[in-house]
């Protein structure tokens, strides 16, 4: 039986596969960049949203990718689909690392140290001009001629996060990602009937690090740059607002919050250099009367209600 749910699934899929036929190249663009920021904040709502870690420098795994994926394309003679897989994998090792160091630490000290240390990642790319051009970062990435326009971009980066997508859902929908929203829930009721809070968190860490770092290998195939400021905690913050805004209890959340951010910043400072000054009130609307994001508001509205017996 096909849904309306099933019916705008197959609409929407359709809409990305057509997109360059009818879209200027400005646009494929701001939807490549839509898509792989969709990625990045739901990479962060993985841990943050459905499992309660308060991560609030995840940009740091996301620049580490980037990064990692650069080097290996400027610095080696590797493939570059080498490097693509190198990038994610050093913002995993990253968040093994980090995690590792923070995951004593609960709540909020355990986002200010990560914090602190994902700040001073930040300032090592800021600084090594040898190796990571320091505040110029790399510019003019080559990348394989398939995937070098726009279009070709475009598609890679729909295919990715389409399959990063899937994979981080069916793992939310698996055993560990029950017991992960269960630590979020109850970590002490979790670690009475034998969970290892811990463990499951820092797997959770490592995860989230490596889509974050996915994320940041699409960006060097869609900009062919990289630079320090994605390594900055301000951008953590504008991620963590892409999931407050369209609902980090949603799956499809974050992923609706990208795409109203990075259109707010595209056209609105077309127009004025004070764009932050609309997004500052639109999620001051967010908080005080939709919060639990657009995407929640809309789930609860419309949620089918429970008959009760008299």
């Amino acid at each position: 039986m096909v849904t309306k749910g099933r019916i705008g699934a197959y609409a929407g899929i359709i809409f990305l596969l057509a997109l360059p036929l009818f879209f200027p190249r400005f646009y494929v663009y701001i939807a490549s960049l839509i898509l792989l920021y969709g990625l990045l904040a739901t990479s962060l709502n993985f841990v943050l949203g459905f499992g309660g870690i308060y991560q609030f420098h995840h940009c740091v795994f996301y620049g580490a990718g980037a990064y990692g994926a650069a080097l290996m394309l400027t610095k080696t003679g590797f493939s570059p689909w080498v490097g693509f897989i190198v990038g994610p994998l050093v913002a995993a090792l990253l968040s093994l690392i980090l995690g590792l160091i923070c995951i004593r630490l609960s709540k909020l000290y355990f986002g200010m140290l990560q914090i602190s240390l994902g700040s001073l990642v930040w300032a090592v790319i800021y600084r090594w001009y040898s190796l990571t051009g320091g505040d110029d970062g790399i510019h003019g990435i080559s990348v394989p001629d398939m995937i070098a326009s726009a279009n070709g971009a475009y598609y890679f980066a729909l295919i990715v996060t389409g399959l990063s997508f899937f994979i981080i859902f069916k793992i939310l929908k698996s055993p560990f990602g029950s017991v992960l929203q269960g630590i979020r829930d109850n970590p002490i009721r979790s670690e009475m009937i034998g969970v290892n809070v811990k463990r499951h968190q820092l797997a959770a860490l490592v995860i989230s690090g490596f889509f974050a770092g996915v994320a940041g290998v699409l960006f060097v195939v869609v900009d062919t740059t990289v630079f320090p400021d994605m390594l900055f905690w301000t951008l953590s913050m504008e991620v963590m607002i892409m999931c407050l805004l369209g609902g980090w209890f949603t799956f499809m959340g974050p992923i609706l919050g990208a795409a109203l951010i990075v259109l707010l910043r595209t056209f609105i400072s077309t127009y004025t250099v004070y764009w932050a000054l609309f997004l500052g009130i639109v999620l001051m609307i967010i908080i005080f009367f939709l919060p639990n994001g657009v995407l929640g508001y809309f789930q609860e509205k419309f949620r089918p209600k429970k008959l009760v017996k008299g």
